[in-house]
Protein backbone atom coordinates (compact mmCIF):
# COMPACT_ATOMS: atom_id res chain seq x y z
CA UNK A 1 0.00 0.00 0.00
CA UNK A 2 1.70 3.87 -1.48
CA UNK A 3 1.97 5.75 2.24
CA UNK A 4 -0.17 8.79 1.97
CA UNK A 5 0.35 12.04 0.61
CA UNK A 6 -0.15 15.26 1.75
CA UNK A 7 -0.31 18.80 1.00
CA UNK A 8 -2.21 22.24 1.60
CA UNK A 9 -3.71 25.27 0.27
CA UNK A 10 -4.70 28.36 1.43
CA UNK A 11 -7.81 29.31 0.20
CA UNK A 12 -8.88 32.92 0.16
CA UNK A 13 -11.62 32.88 -1.88
CA UNK A 14 -14.38 31.32 -3.94
CA UNK A 15 -11.82 31.98 -7.04
CA UNK A 16 -9.39 30.37 -5.22
CA UNK A 17 -10.92 27.54 -4.25
CA UNK A 18 -12.47 26.88 -8.26
CA UNK A 19 -8.79 27.00 -9.44
CA UNK A 20 -7.46 23.95 -7.39
CA UNK A 21 -10.39 22.11 -8.36
CA UNK A 22 -9.99 22.95 -11.57
CA UNK A 23 -6.53 21.36 -11.22
CA UNK A 24 -7.19 18.25 -9.66
CA UNK A 25 -10.24 17.97 -12.56
CA UNK A 26 -6.84 17.90 -14.90
CA UNK A 27 -5.70 15.10 -13.18
CA UNK A 28 -8.85 12.79 -12.45
CA UNK A 29 -10.45 10.18 -14.48
CA UNK A 30 -13.88 8.10 -14.07
CA UNK A 31 -12.96 5.62 -11.24
CA UNK A 32 -11.54 7.95 -8.67
CA UNK A 33 -13.28 8.82 -5.68
CA UNK A 34 -13.08 12.50 -3.57
CA UNK A 35 -14.29 12.52 -0.21
CA UNK A 36 -14.50 16.27 1.27
CA UNK A 37 -15.10 16.90 5.03
CA UNK A 38 -15.41 19.62 7.47
CA UNK A 39 -17.48 21.55 9.50
CA UNK A 40 -21.31 23.31 8.34
CA UNK A 41 -20.50 26.23 5.86
CA UNK A 42 -16.62 25.15 5.82
CA UNK A 43 -17.14 24.57 1.68
CA UNK A 44 -17.53 21.75 0.50
CA UNK A 45 -20.39 21.75 -1.56
CA UNK A 46 -18.85 25.06 -3.45
CA UNK A 47 -15.73 22.86 -4.11
CA UNK A 48 -17.74 20.00 -5.26
CA UNK A 49 -19.56 22.59 -7.64
CA UNK A 50 -16.36 24.28 -8.87
CA UNK A 51 -15.16 20.76 -9.93
CA UNK A 52 -18.01 20.06 -11.55
CA UNK A 53 -18.98 23.05 -13.41
CA UNK A 54 -15.21 22.61 -14.65
CA UNK A 55 -15.87 19.49 -16.26
CA UNK A 56 -18.98 20.51 -17.39
CA UNK A 57 -17.26 23.81 -19.14
CA UNK A 58 -20.14 25.68 -17.66
CA UNK A 59 -19.83 28.02 -15.12
CA UNK A 60 -23.56 28.53 -14.76
CA UNK A 61 -24.54 24.73 -14.67
CA UNK A 62 -26.95 24.16 -11.88
CA UNK A 63 -25.23 22.44 -9.24
CA UNK A 64 -27.60 22.05 -6.08
CA UNK A 65 -26.38 20.27 -2.78
CA UNK A 66 -27.20 16.66 -2.76
CA UNK A 67 -28.16 17.03 1.30
CA UNK A 68 -31.55 16.24 0.28
CA UNK A 69 -31.58 13.83 -2.47
CA UNK A 70 -28.50 11.88 -1.07
CA UNK A 71 -27.29 11.92 -4.68
CA UNK A 72 -27.14 13.94 -7.50
CA UNK A 73 -26.02 12.61 -10.84
CA UNK A 74 -24.20 14.34 -14.36
CA UNK A 75 -23.50 13.16 -17.60
CA UNK A 76 -20.75 15.37 -18.19
CA UNK A 77 -18.60 15.31 -21.96
CA UNK A 78 -15.85 13.68 -20.17
CA UNK A 79 -17.39 11.17 -18.16
CA UNK A 80 -20.19 10.79 -15.66
CA UNK A 81 -19.64 12.43 -12.18
CA UNK A 82 -21.66 11.44 -9.20
CA UNK A 83 -22.00 13.96 -6.14
CA UNK A 84 -23.42 12.49 -2.57
CA UNK A 85 -23.92 13.85 0.66
CA UNK A 86 -23.94 11.30 3.41
CA UNK A 87 -24.83 13.99 6.72
CA UNK A 88 -28.76 12.29 6.60
CA UNK A 89 -27.20 8.62 6.33
CA UNK A 90 -27.94 6.94 9.76
CA UNK A 91 -26.06 3.74 8.87
CA UNK A 92 -23.91 2.31 6.27
CA UNK A 93 -26.40 -0.11 4.50
CA UNK A 94 -28.47 3.09 3.09
CA UNK A 95 -25.47 3.79 0.65
CA UNK A 96 -26.52 0.55 -1.19
CA UNK A 97 -30.26 1.64 -1.99
CA UNK A 98 -28.64 5.78 -2.93
CA UNK A 99 -26.20 3.70 -5.45
CA UNK A 100 -22.98 3.75 -3.32
CA UNK A 101 -21.94 0.09 -2.80
CA UNK A 102 -20.63 -0.68 -4.69
CA UNK A 103 -19.15 2.65 -5.85
CA UNK A 104 -20.48 2.89 -9.76
CA UNK A 105 -17.97 1.91 -12.10
CA UNK A 106 -16.48 4.43 -14.99
CA UNK A 107 -17.88 6.95 -12.13
CA UNK A 108 -16.42 10.30 -10.62
CA UNK A 109 -17.46 9.80 -7.11
CA UNK A 110 -17.46 12.82 -4.72
CA UNK A 111 -18.79 12.74 -1.33
CA UNK A 112 -19.37 15.34 1.63
CA UNK A 113 -19.56 14.38 5.30
CA UNK A 114 -18.20 10.48 4.27
CA UNK A 115 -17.33 10.03 8.39
CA UNK A 116 -20.56 9.11 8.09
CA UNK A 117 -19.91 5.79 6.23
CA UNK A 118 -16.07 5.55 7.48
CA UNK A 119 -15.61 1.61 6.36
CA UNK A 120 -17.23 2.41 3.04
CA UNK A 121 -14.84 4.74 1.51
CA UNK A 122 -12.83 3.31 -0.61
CA UNK A 123 -8.58 2.61 -0.02
CA UNK A 124 -7.86 4.74 -2.85
CA UNK A 125 -9.11 7.84 -2.79
CA UNK A 126 -8.27 11.39 -2.34
CA UNK A 127 -9.61 13.42 0.48
CA UNK A 128 -10.22 17.36 0.83
CA UNK A 129 -10.72 18.66 4.42
CA UNK A 130 -11.86 22.13 4.21
CA UNK A 131 -11.64 24.66 7.66
CA UNK A 132 -12.12 28.09 7.83
CA UNK A 133 -9.05 31.09 8.22
CA UNK A 134 -10.90 33.94 9.25
CA UNK A 135 -6.95 35.54 9.83
CA UNK A 136 -6.77 35.31 6.25
CA UNK A 137 -10.02 36.90 5.23
CA UNK A 138 -13.73 36.54 5.90
CA UNK A 139 -14.47 34.24 2.74
CA UNK A 140 -10.67 32.24 3.68
CA UNK A 141 -10.57 28.48 3.66
CA UNK A 142 -7.46 26.17 4.19
CA UNK A 143 -7.45 22.92 2.53
CA UNK A 144 -5.81 19.71 3.54
CA UNK A 145 -5.41 17.30 0.81
CA UNK A 146 -4.43 13.56 1.10
CA UNK A 147 -4.06 10.97 -1.70
CA UNK A 148 -4.80 7.56 -0.22
CA UNK A 149 -3.32 4.32 -2.13
CA UNK A 150 -2.85 4.67 -5.68
CA UNK A 151 -4.57 7.98 -5.30
CA UNK A 152 -1.27 9.22 -3.43
CA UNK A 153 0.35 9.39 -6.59
CA UNK A 154 -2.41 12.07 -8.14
CA UNK A 155 -2.32 14.44 -5.02
CA UNK A 156 2.01 14.57 -5.57
CA UNK A 157 1.29 15.28 -9.25
CA UNK A 158 -1.27 17.77 -8.10
CA UNK A 159 1.24 19.59 -5.80
CA UNK A 160 3.85 19.70 -8.48
CA UNK A 161 1.59 20.59 -10.72
CA UNK A 162 1.02 24.17 -8.18
CA UNK A 163 4.28 24.39 -7.97
CA UNK A 164 4.55 24.96 -11.84
CA UNK A 165 1.85 26.74 -12.04
CA UNK A 166 3.14 29.22 -9.60
CA UNK A 167 7.09 29.16 -10.94
CA UNK A 168 5.47 30.09 -14.13
CA UNK A 169 3.08 33.04 -13.33
CA UNK A 170 0.07 31.27 -13.82
CA UNK A 171 -1.53 30.83 -9.67
CA UNK A 172 -3.99 32.58 -10.38
CA UNK A 173 -4.64 32.54 -14.06
CA UNK A 174 -8.11 31.35 -14.69
CA UNK A 175 -8.84 28.04 -15.98
CA UNK A 176 -11.40 26.56 -18.59
CA UNK A 177 -10.97 22.87 -19.80
CA UNK A 178 -10.62 21.57 -22.93
CA UNK A 179 -11.77 18.41 -24.57
CA UNK A 180 -8.99 15.86 -24.42
CA UNK A 181 -7.76 13.40 -26.80
CA UNK A 182 -7.42 9.56 -27.10
CA UNK A 183 -4.33 9.25 -24.97
CA UNK A 184 -3.56 10.07 -21.36
CA UNK A 185 -2.89 13.68 -21.85
CA UNK A 186 -5.34 16.44 -20.39
CA UNK A 187 -5.17 19.81 -21.17
CA UNK A 188 -6.41 23.48 -20.09
CA UNK A 189 -6.47 26.69 -21.28
CA UNK A 190 -5.10 29.95 -18.88
CA UNK A 191 -6.42 32.82 -19.30
CA UNK A 192 -4.54 35.83 -17.27
CA UNK A 193 -5.21 39.51 -18.92
CA UNK A 194 -1.73 39.40 -21.16
CA UNK A 195 -3.42 36.87 -23.18
CA UNK A 196 -4.35 32.68 -23.06
CA UNK A 197 -2.04 30.20 -23.54
CA UNK A 198 -2.32 25.79 -22.97
CA UNK A 199 -1.90 24.08 -19.90
CA UNK A 200 -0.63 19.99 -21.19
CA UNK A 201 -0.49 17.29 -18.08
CA UNK A 202 1.07 14.61 -20.01
CA UNK A 203 1.81 12.16 -17.24
CA UNK A 204 4.81 9.43 -17.86
CA UNK A 205 2.79 6.35 -18.59
CA UNK A 206 2.63 3.42 -21.17
CA UNK A 207 -0.31 2.63 -23.32
CA UNK A 208 -1.28 -0.67 -21.85
CA UNK A 209 0.46 -3.52 -19.79
CA UNK A 210 3.31 -5.45 -20.93
CA UNK A 211 2.12 -8.24 -22.94
CA UNK A 212 4.10 -8.01 -26.21
CA UNK A 213 7.70 -9.51 -25.31
CA UNK A 214 7.66 -7.59 -21.66
CA UNK A 215 7.12 -4.18 -23.61
CA UNK A 216 3.80 -2.14 -23.45
CA UNK A 217 2.31 -1.25 -26.48
CA UNK A 218 3.31 2.14 -26.62
CA UNK A 219 7.04 1.09 -26.01
CA UNK A 220 6.81 -1.11 -28.85
CA UNK A 221 4.63 1.00 -31.68
CA UNK A 222 6.97 4.19 -30.53
CA UNK A 223 4.65 6.26 -28.84
CA UNK A 224 5.91 9.00 -26.67
CA UNK A 225 5.54 7.74 -22.85
CA UNK A 226 6.36 11.36 -21.85
CA UNK A 227 6.59 15.04 -22.45
CA UNK A 228 10.20 14.86 -23.57
CA UNK A 229 9.55 14.22 -27.91
CA UNK A 230 7.00 16.56 -27.75
CA UNK A 231 9.96 19.76 -26.72
CA UNK A 232 12.28 18.22 -29.03
CA UNK A 233 9.98 17.69 -31.98
CA UNK A 234 7.95 21.35 -31.01
CA UNK A 235 11.63 22.97 -31.81
CA UNK A 236 12.18 20.66 -34.85
CA UNK A 237 9.40 21.54 -36.60
CA UNK A 238 9.67 25.57 -35.54
CA UNK A 239 13.25 25.01 -37.17
CA UNK A 240 12.05 23.39 -40.13
CA UNK A 241 9.75 26.68 -40.68
CA UNK A 242 6.22 24.24 -39.32
CA UNK A 243 3.80 26.75 -37.43
CA UNK A 244 4.13 24.52 -34.01
CA UNK A 245 3.44 26.13 -31.34
CA UNK A 246 5.96 28.56 -28.75
CA UNK A 247 6.85 26.43 -25.59
CA UNK A 248 6.63 29.07 -22.66
CA UNK A 249 7.36 26.90 -19.85
CA UNK A 250 8.31 23.19 -19.07
CA UNK A 251 8.66 20.88 -16.55
CA UNK A 252 10.48 17.57 -18.24
CA UNK A 253 10.03 15.94 -15.34
CA UNK A 254 6.75 15.70 -14.30
CA UNK A 255 5.38 16.34 -17.73
CA UNK A 256 3.71 20.16 -17.53
CA UNK A 257 3.61 22.48 -20.34
CA UNK A 258 2.44 26.06 -21.12
CA UNK A 259 2.45 26.58 -24.74
CA UNK A 260 1.30 28.86 -27.39
CA UNK A 261 -2.74 29.14 -27.82
CA UNK A 262 -3.50 28.72 -31.70
CA UNK A 263 -7.02 29.15 -31.03
CA UNK A 264 -9.55 26.45 -31.97
CA UNK A 265 -10.43 27.79 -35.97
CA UNK A 266 -10.00 24.64 -37.75
CA UNK A 267 -9.56 23.05 -41.11
CA UNK A 268 -13.27 21.78 -41.37
CA UNK A 269 -16.89 23.32 -41.86
CA UNK A 270 -20.11 22.41 -41.29
CA UNK A 271 -22.04 19.90 -40.13
CA UNK A 272 -21.60 17.10 -40.69
CA UNK A 273 -18.23 18.39 -40.76
CA UNK A 274 -16.52 18.61 -44.15
CA UNK A 275 -13.10 19.62 -45.17
CA UNK A 276 -12.59 23.17 -46.23
CA UNK A 277 -10.73 22.84 -49.59
CA UNK A 278 -8.08 25.81 -49.47
CA UNK A 279 -6.73 24.74 -46.15
CA UNK A 280 -6.32 21.14 -46.78
CA UNK A 281 -4.00 22.54 -49.40
CA UNK A 282 -2.26 24.43 -47.52
CA UNK A 283 -2.08 21.29 -44.94
CA UNK A 284 -0.58 19.27 -48.04
CA UNK A 285 1.70 21.48 -49.41
CA UNK A 286 3.13 21.60 -45.66
CA UNK A 287 3.72 17.88 -46.32
CA UNK A 288 5.43 18.39 -49.41
CA UNK A 289 7.68 21.07 -48.32
CA UNK A 290 8.42 18.99 -45.10
CA UNK A 291 9.19 15.67 -46.76
CA UNK A 292 11.46 17.71 -49.54
CA UNK A 293 13.50 18.56 -46.55
CA UNK A 294 17.12 16.38 -45.49
CA UNK A 295 15.75 16.60 -41.44
CA UNK A 296 18.00 15.32 -38.72
CA UNK A 297 17.05 11.89 -36.60
CA UNK A 298 18.07 13.42 -33.37
CA UNK A 299 17.10 16.33 -31.29
CA UNK A 300 18.40 18.46 -28.70
CA UNK A 301 16.25 18.49 -25.59
CA UNK A 302 17.08 20.13 -22.29
CA UNK A 303 21.02 19.45 -22.64
CA UNK A 304 20.02 15.96 -23.43
CA UNK A 305 19.32 13.69 -27.24
CA UNK A 306 15.99 12.57 -28.74
CA UNK A 307 16.68 9.89 -31.02
CA UNK A 308 13.53 9.81 -33.57
CA UNK A 309 12.84 6.42 -33.68
CA UNK A 310 12.29 4.49 -36.68
CA UNK A 311 9.17 2.39 -38.08
CA UNK A 312 9.84 -0.82 -37.99
CA UNK A 313 8.42 -4.05 -39.44
CA UNK A 314 7.70 -5.45 -35.29
CA UNK A 315 5.76 -1.94 -35.06
CA UNK A 316 3.73 -1.59 -38.11
CA UNK A 317 3.01 -5.26 -37.24
CA UNK A 318 2.02 -4.99 -33.48
CA UNK A 319 -0.34 -2.01 -35.10
CA UNK A 320 -1.83 -3.91 -37.91
CA UNK A 321 -2.33 -7.04 -35.16
CA UNK A 322 -4.85 -4.27 -33.74
CA UNK A 323 -7.72 -5.69 -35.76
CA UNK A 324 -7.71 -9.44 -35.31
CA UNK A 325 -7.13 -8.41 -31.75
CA UNK A 326 -9.91 -6.18 -30.62
CA UNK A 327 -11.69 -5.58 -34.39
CA UNK A 328 -12.57 -9.07 -35.40
CA UNK A 329 -13.68 -10.34 -31.89
CA UNK A 330 -16.23 -7.35 -31.60
CA UNK A 331 -17.43 -8.72 -35.12
CA UNK A 332 -18.01 -12.66 -33.98
CA UNK A 333 -14.75 -13.40 -37.10
CA UNK A 334 -11.64 -14.53 -34.51
CA UNK A 335 -8.90 -15.73 -36.48
CA UNK A 336 -8.11 -18.99 -36.60
CA UNK A 337 -3.87 -19.95 -35.60
CA UNK A 338 -3.75 -20.83 -39.47
CA UNK A 339 -5.38 -17.52 -40.22
CA UNK A 340 -3.12 -15.76 -38.28
CA UNK A 341 -0.62 -16.40 -39.52
CA UNK A 342 -1.69 -16.07 -43.15
CA UNK A 343 -2.39 -12.46 -41.88
CA UNK A 344 0.86 -11.68 -41.03
CA UNK A 345 3.12 -13.25 -43.61
CA UNK A 346 1.29 -10.95 -45.98
CA UNK A 347 1.77 -8.02 -44.05
CA UNK A 348 5.26 -8.81 -43.64
CA UNK A 349 6.17 -9.07 -47.51
CA UNK A 350 3.84 -6.08 -48.22
CA UNK A 351 5.75 -4.02 -46.06
CA UNK A 352 8.97 -4.76 -47.19
CA UNK A 353 8.46 -1.77 -50.05
CA UNK A 354 7.27 1.03 -47.68
CA UNK A 355 10.41 0.21 -45.16
CA UNK A 356 12.74 0.08 -48.11
CA UNK A 357 11.78 3.40 -48.82
CA UNK A 358 13.30 6.90 -48.41
CA UNK A 359 12.29 7.85 -44.98
CA UNK A 360 11.17 11.08 -42.95
CA UNK A 361 10.00 12.07 -40.80
CA UNK A 362 6.12 10.92 -39.58
CA UNK A 363 4.00 13.02 -37.65
CA UNK A 364 1.51 9.87 -37.26
CA UNK A 365 -1.83 11.96 -36.87
CA UNK A 366 -1.65 14.55 -39.04
CA UNK A 367 -5.25 15.43 -39.83
CA UNK A 368 -8.19 17.30 -39.00
CA UNK A 369 -8.18 17.41 -34.81
CA UNK A 370 -4.61 18.45 -34.68
CA UNK A 371 -4.68 20.96 -37.22
CA UNK A 372 -5.44 25.23 -36.33
CA UNK A 373 -5.55 27.45 -39.00
CA UNK A 374 -3.55 30.74 -38.56
CA UNK A 375 -5.73 33.08 -40.73
CA UNK A 376 -3.04 35.23 -39.78
CA UNK A 377 -0.34 34.12 -41.06
CA UNK A 378 0.63 33.50 -44.56
CA UNK A 379 1.48 30.97 -46.77
CA UNK A 380 2.01 27.84 -45.08
CA UNK A 381 2.60 28.82 -42.20
CA UNK A 382 -1.87 29.42 -41.64
CA UNK A 383 -1.34 25.84 -40.73
CA UNK A 384 -0.87 25.39 -36.95
CA UNK A 385 0.45 22.11 -35.75
CA UNK A 386 -0.04 20.42 -32.39
CA UNK A 387 0.07 16.69 -31.84
CA UNK A 388 3.25 15.37 -33.05
CA UNK A 389 5.10 13.62 -29.97
CA UNK A 390 4.75 10.39 -31.50
CA UNK A 391 6.75 11.22 -34.50
CA UNK A 392 8.88 8.61 -36.01
CA UNK A 393 11.22 8.09 -39.04
CA UNK A 394 8.77 6.14 -41.92
CA UNK A 395 7.82 6.65 -45.19
CA UNK A 396 6.56 9.59 -47.19
CA UNK A 397 3.23 8.58 -47.91
CA UNK A 398 1.77 7.78 -44.48
CA UNK A 399 1.19 11.47 -43.21
CA UNK A 400 -0.48 12.45 -46.89
CA UNK A 401 -2.91 9.36 -45.80
CA UNK A 402 -3.98 10.75 -42.73
CA UNK A 403 -4.61 14.44 -44.06
CA UNK A 404 -6.69 12.87 -47.01
CA UNK A 405 -8.20 9.93 -45.12
CA UNK A 406 -8.86 11.30 -42.27
CA UNK A 407 -10.20 9.40 -39.47
CA UNK A 408 -12.61 11.95 -37.90
CA UNK A 409 -14.52 13.22 -40.97
CA UNK A 410 -14.99 12.28 -44.52
CA UNK A 411 -12.80 12.94 -47.26
CA UNK A 412 -14.59 12.66 -50.46
CA UNK A 413 -12.73 10.60 -52.93
CA UNK A 414 -12.54 13.23 -56.14
CA UNK A 415 -11.06 15.77 -52.83
CA UNK A 416 -8.26 13.03 -52.10
CA UNK A 417 -7.34 12.70 -55.73
CA UNK A 418 -6.85 16.34 -56.58
CA UNK A 419 -4.84 16.78 -53.19
CA UNK A 420 -2.75 13.64 -54.12
CA UNK A 421 -2.03 15.14 -57.48
CA UNK A 422 -1.01 18.73 -55.69
CA UNK A 423 1.16 16.56 -53.77
CA UNK A 424 3.00 14.39 -56.31
CA UNK A 425 3.35 17.68 -58.64
CA UNK A 426 4.94 19.69 -55.57
CA UNK A 427 7.48 17.43 -54.96
CA UNK A 428 8.37 16.54 -58.65
CA UNK A 429 8.95 20.26 -59.04
CA UNK A 430 11.75 19.74 -56.32
CA UNK A 431 12.88 16.78 -57.11
CA UNK A 432 12.95 15.53 -60.59
CA UNK A 433 13.85 11.61 -59.98
CA UNK A 434 10.62 11.71 -57.50
CA UNK A 435 8.54 8.56 -58.58
CA UNK A 436 4.68 9.34 -58.69
CA UNK A 437 3.61 5.65 -59.46
CA UNK A 438 5.70 4.42 -56.54
CA UNK A 439 4.28 6.76 -54.74
CA UNK A 440 1.06 5.50 -55.43
CA UNK A 441 1.44 1.98 -54.59
CA UNK A 442 3.24 3.47 -51.12
CA UNK A 443 0.22 5.36 -50.36
CA UNK A 444 -1.82 2.31 -51.36
CA UNK A 445 -0.06 0.28 -48.48
CA UNK A 446 0.03 2.56 -45.66
CA UNK A 447 -3.51 3.38 -46.07
CA UNK A 448 -4.19 -0.22 -45.70
CA UNK A 449 -1.79 0.06 -42.55
CA UNK A 450 -3.50 2.81 -41.57
CA UNK A 451 -7.14 1.58 -41.32
CA UNK A 452 -6.33 -1.75 -40.59
CA UNK A 453 -4.88 -0.56 -37.26
CA UNK A 454 -8.07 1.55 -36.73
CA UNK A 455 -10.41 -0.52 -37.13
CA UNK A 456 -8.90 -2.55 -33.62
CA UNK A 457 -7.61 1.11 -32.21
CA UNK A 458 -11.21 2.01 -31.79
CA UNK A 459 -12.90 -1.10 -30.89
CA UNK A 460 -9.79 -1.12 -28.10
CA UNK A 461 -11.04 2.35 -27.27
CA UNK A 462 -14.62 1.37 -26.78
CA UNK A 463 -14.06 -1.99 -25.14
CA UNK A 464 -10.80 -1.00 -23.07
CA UNK A 465 -10.97 2.22 -22.20
CA UNK A 466 -14.77 2.84 -22.30
CA UNK A 467 -14.94 5.38 -25.29
CA UNK A 468 -17.58 3.90 -27.74
CA UNK A 469 -17.99 7.26 -29.47
CA UNK A 470 -15.26 5.70 -31.56
CA UNK A 471 -16.98 3.49 -33.06
CA UNK A 472 -18.62 5.85 -35.06
CA UNK A 473 -16.01 6.04 -37.18
CA UNK A 474 -15.19 2.82 -37.94
CA UNK A 475 -17.84 2.83 -41.23
CA UNK A 476 -15.55 5.61 -42.51
CA UNK A 477 -12.22 3.91 -41.72
CA UNK A 478 -13.58 0.72 -43.98
CA UNK A 479 -14.73 3.29 -46.86
CA UNK A 480 -11.14 4.48 -47.17
CA UNK A 481 -9.89 0.59 -46.58
CA UNK A 482 -11.83 -0.43 -49.59
CA UNK A 483 -10.24 2.30 -51.51
CA UNK A 484 -6.65 1.71 -50.85
CA UNK A 485 -7.32 -1.99 -51.55
CA UNK A 486 -7.89 -1.11 -55.04
CA UNK A 487 -4.65 -0.63 -55.73
CA UNK A 488 -3.43 -3.50 -58.05
CA UNK A 489 -0.57 -4.31 -55.74
CA UNK A 490 -3.46 -5.42 -52.71
CA UNK A 491 -4.86 -7.80 -54.93
CA UNK A 492 -3.77 -10.85 -52.59
CA UNK A 493 -4.96 -8.79 -49.90
CA UNK A 494 -8.00 -7.50 -50.67
CA UNK A 495 -9.13 -11.00 -51.77
CA UNK A 496 -8.13 -12.28 -48.00
CA UNK A 497 -10.27 -9.28 -46.12
CA UNK A 498 -12.93 -10.32 -48.45
CA UNK A 499 -12.96 -14.07 -47.41
CA UNK A 500 -12.12 -12.94 -43.29
CA UNK A 501 -13.08 -9.39 -42.59
CA UNK A 502 -16.44 -8.46 -42.53
CA UNK A 503 -17.26 -4.56 -42.43
CA UNK A 504 -18.41 -3.11 -39.09
CA UNK A 505 -21.78 -1.78 -37.97
CA UNK A 506 -23.07 0.98 -39.62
Amino acid sequence: MNAPTTFAVALHNETATAQLMADLALLLGPGDVITLTGDLGAGKTAAARSLIRYLADDVDLEVPSPTFTLVQGYELPAFAVMHADLYRVEDESELEEIGLSPLPDATLVLIEWPERAPSAMPADRIDIALTHRPALGSNARAADITGHGRSAATVARLKALREFLDASGYINAGRKRMAGDASTRSYARLIRDDGVVILMNSPQRPDGAAVYNGKSYSAVVHLAENIKPFVAIDEGLRAAGISAPAIHHVDLDHGFLISEDFGSEGVIEGDPPRPIAQRYEAATDVLAVLHGKTLPETLPVDGQTHAIPAWDTDALLIEIGLMPEWYLPDRNAPLSEAKRAEFFAMWRELLKKPLSAPKTWIIRDYHSPNLIWLADRTGMARVGVIDFQDTVLGPHSYDVVSLLQDARIDVPEALELTLLSRYIKARRAEDASFDPAGFAELYAIMSAQRNTRLLGTFARLNRRDGKPHYLRHQPRIWTYLQRSLAHPALEHLRDWYLANVPPPQS
